[in-house]
Order: structure tokens, then sequence, then C-alpha cells
């Protein structure tokens, strides 16, 4: 089987590596066109980590083969910094495979991993850590299946949340501090709290 593997960081390396030893893998980091799909006739699209939108024509040159790894329990969370989100919104916290559709993290659900935390004891870093590991536990456990096709989609329900990137990019700094992604959970979410307390009274971040 030949597997297209959309990436962008090295989140993926493990998966890559996994997938490499049992199909045939291409690994691509770059925008990929209708065209190339087309030529590249891969028999699955798996997107891990991957930073480029994927236009329609792009979609519509390999119809229900694309799937996403996403790690968020969607529909909480869609687009943008999922973990970082997922603690400072207080939402369900987890890992998805979904198939791609036009939207941002929209598409039918294959298959779902609650992930709890002891929040008083992980940091940002740790707890993306712990995400990225449970994405690839589940893809690699059901990968058979979703080889195959033999899970069916089910549609995502209720409103969920969304961010963009930009979002965290203005508050990155006053949330990360000296800490960076070491920063203690319950530190991150003090930070949030008082920046949103200071918006409410006409201030903002420092």
């Amino acid at each position: 089987m030949k597997v297209l593997l959309l990436t962008s960081g090295e989140q993926a390396r493990r998966l890559a590596d996994w997938i490499g030893e049992r199909e045939t893998l291409i690994l691509r980091e770059t925008p990929v066109s209708a065209q190339e799909i087309a030529a590249l006739a891969p028999d699955l699209i798996v997107s891990h980590s991957y930073r480029h939108i994927l236009k329609r024509d792009a979609l519509a040159a390999a119809p229900d083969r694309f799937i996403n790894l996403h790690i968020s329990l969607l529909p909480y969370n869609r687009g943008a910094d999922p973990n970082l989100w997922s603690f400072l919104d207080a939402t369900p916290k987890g890992v998805s495979i979904h198939l791609i559709d036009e939207g941002i993290d929209t598409g039918a659900l294959l298959l779902q991993r609650e992930v709890r935390f002891e929040e008083d004891s992980e940091t940002l870093g740790s707890s993306y850590a712990k995400l990225q590991q449970a994405i690839n536990d589940l893809f690699i456990e059901n990968w058979s299946s979703l080889r195959d096709g033999r899970i069916a989609p089910r549609a995502q329900s209720g409103a969920g949340t969304f961010h963009r990137a930009s979002e965290f990019a203005a508050l990155r700094h006053a949330l990360l501090g000296d800490e960076g992604w070491e920063v203690p959970i319950p530190v991150l979410r003090q930070r949030y709290r008082s920046l949103s307390a200071g918006a409410a009274r006409g201030g903002g971040p420092a």
C-alpha cells in the first residue's frame, strides 16, 4: 500500500518510521497540489502536524482518502494549539483521527481516545508529549482497520471550540514566561486568568 504522510515537524517521525517499515511511504512537508496527488496516486493520505491548508481541488483528487491526526477531543479545540486551549478553556482532552473535509478539523470522526492529566504535576510540554504518544498509539493500534477502510465515519456533534494561531501568538510571552514550554499547567492557567481579568478591566497583555 502506498501512503502519503503530510507533516511539518519531528512529531511525526515515529509514525513515519513505523509506516515505512510496513508500507510504501512518501513523506511530504511542503504544500501539495491536486496534480501532485494525482501523479503520486497514494492509497491513503495521512496528515499529522501538517501546517499547510489542503485546498478543495487537492481533496477532490483523492476523495475519502485523507485522514488527519489531531491532538484534541473533537469537536473541542479545533484549529491551532489544541493542547494549550484545552487547559485554558477547561475543555475535555484527548486525541482524534478523522476524515479531512474543507473545514478546519470538522471532518467525520474515525477514532477518538480521551486523555486525562494530573494537572498539578504537568507542564505544557509534558502534556503535549503525552498527547503525541496517545495519537501515535491510537493510529498504530488501529492501523489495519484504517488502512482497509473498515471504520465507519461518524459526524462530529456539538458546537465545540476553535482557536486560531494568532490567539496564542498574542499571549505567548505572557503565558509561557521564563519557563517556556515547561511552564506548569497551574501557572499557565493562573497567568491566563490574570490576563483575562486585566482585559476585562480595559487593559491588555503585558
